[in-house]
């Protein structure tokens, strides 16, 4: 078969596993569609009948591109296995059961509507005593996420209440457990279901009756499944129920790239609990990525060397993918430079992604976007920066400030009164912005229109009101000292936080509010240019540089991709409030191992300046060691052997050592020189304390520390665009400029 042929011994390996249970551990780029296809192909080659064959893809993309590639390369008239998702091996199931008279019909909930709705009258029943909670947990999103908690429910099959205790849900979301209990009766009732249920139904009624689960067994012989590592609790147990003890599981996937645990997944799934759930298994490595050239893997390489629950496998670089260039910038000058000499190339901005960890870092990339007038889009478009409703409270604070007869205005005092939220009625909070426009004076003590308020809804209404009418007395402010008065003045961090259903929600806001006030500080004392940034309105434009989150991307890849926000706090995400645990820091390692690595020809990764640190990441992933051993094995590669001989100093020796002899190459490498215990003298012949250089990534800076040995010390140089930065001198890629202390 042709198709066989063009595998590598990895791939031809799995195609021709034999008998068993398999695990494939498949790297970024590695060719598992192909592979599988192989597979498959290979298993009807051997008289295996289709119906016998079950594949089973992570979604709905993932199986159409995986059906048509099977189509294409299948023999003509070849009859085909079935290939689905587990939504819709879930939905052929329950509409067996329900025939068979096992489960009750229901009709599925196909529409956000239909599902807010019934999540909301779910809230009502659980609040029936709490009149005053229900404001706040009627909004959109603490009702997200409820219907999030109600799916993880059901995913992980687990306790509503001790899941609700486990997991790092805001203080307004006690309400949760019952409300899940009365969804369910609601459910019940209609006749209704949630796609969480389509596998919750059938799983629950199957593992309750051994003879029911004999008429769903022993129709397979072969599973193969796809992103083993992403999938849940309820679907690995659904899984081995269906495959019994004769069907044999071929699972595909990357314990490195699991980066769903906030949804159910975990990844032991792919490492312990595979052998733990199926037994026995013979593991197959497929390390060949097709994507990007060796900086890159060598980068991945050390990016996830220091995680613990990871398969101890190296991604490798297959002969003729792109020499990959790697770059550290900063900011939002670091994007537009880059973005800048992409298009130099004659190279399209559609071929560019620029990925954040969360939508809040995307917000000064969107303004430094829109003020160069360089086209982008978003992979969510409610995600633009002047459509988010505390961005617009924010613009509207500021709007106030230097026009007061928007005092006036009811619609823009009702916005600014209730955000960030009061946790008041939106009906109470505008018929009270109706009478504050026509009196301006606050309402007397026993006034009607406040009336069933709380004291502190009552001062916390009156507090804002006040704010209100002092803003057009500051309008002379700049305008990060005006927002950082009214960021204060109304308590937003206290408040966001405690709106958010989720601690990670509350977190992005904070930080959202941090980059606004970063942001207005670089217009100085230009008010009115900063509010026309933010209320800039602008539309996805399809040949533009592409936005998305780390998590949005994964399975994607693109020639150029830029990683913003590459700081400690932001990436790895933690506050002192929510500090790192090792299991969260493996999960952020994981997340960075995939962002890194939809890269193609080029990655950048970019950090902030200030008081936001570079992330620890940048460091572990040891990139430069990755291009400068990537140039020596690509010039040994071309014949060059002008700097063959000499040793090549590298943070991880050993790492690099696997990663040659896993090539079949051999080059001189050492590791680099320990700082000595003993004192010296911070002064050696070319290297000075104050000496001014400039280095090929990170621009000119001026050197602080020398230490080490004299003949290659160690340089800790202060770079104007880059921060500070310790260097290998006598390998670092820099030139000396003239001596600011002399």
């Amino acid at each position: 078969m042709s198709l066989i042929r063009q595998l590598t011994p990895e791939q031809r390996a799995v195609v021709a596993h034999e008998r068993g249970h398999a695990r494939v551990a498949a790297v970024a780029g590695a060719g598992k569609t192909t592979t599988m296809v192989a597979r498959v192909l290979h298993l009807l080659a051997q008289g295996v009948a289709p119906a016998r064959i079950l594949v089973l893809m992570f979604n709905r993309s993932a199986r159409e591109d995986f059906q048509a590639r099977l189509a294409e390369m299948a023999p003509a008239g070849q009859a085909l296995p079935d290939v689905r998702t587990f939504h819709s091996l879930g939905h052929r199931l329950t509409g067996s059961l329900t025939r068979w008279g096992v489960l009750a019909p229901r009709q599925l909930l196909t529409a956000d509507w239909q599902l807010e709705r019934l999540l909301r009258q779910a809230t009502l029943a659980a609040l029936g005593e709490l009149p005053e909670a229900r404001e706040s947990a009627l909004e959109a999103e603490r009702l997200e996420a409820l219907a999030h908690f109600c799916g993880l429910v059901k995913a992980e099959m687990a306790s509503p209440a001790e899941l609700h205790r486990q997991l790092d849900f805001g203080e307004e979301t006690g309400h949760f457990v019952p409300a899940f209990e009365h969804a369910e009766r609601l459910l019940a009732d209609q006749g209704l279901m949630t796609f969480a249920d389509l596998l919750y139904r059938p799983l629950l009624a199957l593992e309750a009756d051994a003879g029911l689960r004999g008429r769903v067994q022993g129709f397979l012989d072969h599973v193969v499944i796809d992103e083993y590592q992403d999938i849940n609790t309820a679907q690995q147990r659904l899984l081995a129920l269906l495959a019994g003890r004769d069907a044999e599981v071929m699972a595909v996937g990357d314990a490195n790239q699991c980066i769903y645990e906030w949804r159910g997944a975990h990844p032991d799934t792919m490492l312990e609990n595979f052998t733990a759930t199926f037994g026995e298994a013979r593991d197959y490595p497929l390390s060949t990525t097709f994507r990007h050239g060796h900086a890159l893997a060598l980068t991945a390489n050390h990016a996830i060397a220091a995680n613990r629950r990871r398969p101890d496998q190296l991604c490798l670089a297959a002969p003729g993918n792109p020499a990959t260039r790697l770059a550290v910038g900063q900011g939002s000058q670091g994007l537009l430079v880059e973005l800048d000499s992409w298009r130099r190339e004659s190279r399209g901005l559609d071929e560019a992604c620029l990925l954040v960890r969360s939508w809040a870092l995307s917000v000064p990339l969107q303004l430094a976007l829109l003020r160069e007038g360089i086209p982008f889009r978003l992979a969510r478009e409610d995600r633009f920066v002047f459509r988010l409703p505390l961005v617009e409270a924010l613009a509207g604070y500021l709007r106030l400030a230097v026009e007061p007869h928007r005092l006036k205005d009811p619609a823009h005092l009702a916005m600014l009164l209730s955000q960030p939220t009061p946790f008041v009625a939106r009906e109470r909070i505008r018929a009270l912005a109706n009478r504050l426009a026509e009196t301006q004076r606050w309402p007397e003590r026993h006034d009607p229109l406040l009336d069933g308020l709380k004291p502190h809804q009552q001062r916390t209404l009156k507090k804002r009101w006040a704010l209100l009418c002092e803003l057009p007395r500051r309008s002379s402010w700049p305008p990060a000292r005006l927002l950082e008065h009214v960021v204060e003045a109304v308590e937003a961090e206290k408040v966001l936080k405690r709106a958010a259903a989720r601690r990670d929600k509350g977190e992005e806001d904070v930080r959202l509010l941090d980059v606004l006030i970063e942001q207005a500080s670089e217009l100085g004392n230009d008010t009115a240019a900063f509010i026309e940034l933010l209320s800039r309105p602008v539309e996805n434009c399809e040949d533009g540089v592409l936005i998305s989150t780390v998590h949005g991307a994964k399975g994607l890849e693109w020639p150029l991709v830029l990683l913003a926000g590459i700081n400690e706090e932001d990436f790895p995400h933690y506050t002192r409030d929510n500090p790192l645990t090792p299991e969260r820091l493996e999960e952020e390692r994981r997340l960075f191992y995939v962002a890194i690595t939809r890269a193609r020809e080029r990655l950048v990764l970019l950090h902030d300046s200030g008081d936001h640190r570079p992330s620890r990441f940048i460091t572990e992933a040891a990139w430069e060691d990755g291009q400068r051993v990537a140039h020596r094995l690509d010039g040994t590669q071309a014949g060059e052997v002008c700097e063959a001989e000499s040793p090549l100093a590298v943070a991880d020796p050993d790492l690099v050592k696997r990663y040659l002899a896993a090539l079949g190459q051999s080059l001189p490498v050492v590791g680099l020189p320990v700082a000595q215990d003993e004192p010296f003298e911070p002064r050696t012949e070319g290297f000075r304390v104050g000496q001014a250089l400039r280095h090929a990534v990170f621009g000119e800076g001026q050197i602080s520390v020398v230490e080490g040995d004299p003949d290659n010390p160690v340089i800790e140089v202060h770079f104007h665009q880059a921060g500070r930065r310790r260097l290998i001198a006598r390998r670092a890629p820099i030139e000396l400029l003239e001596d600011v202390t002399s």
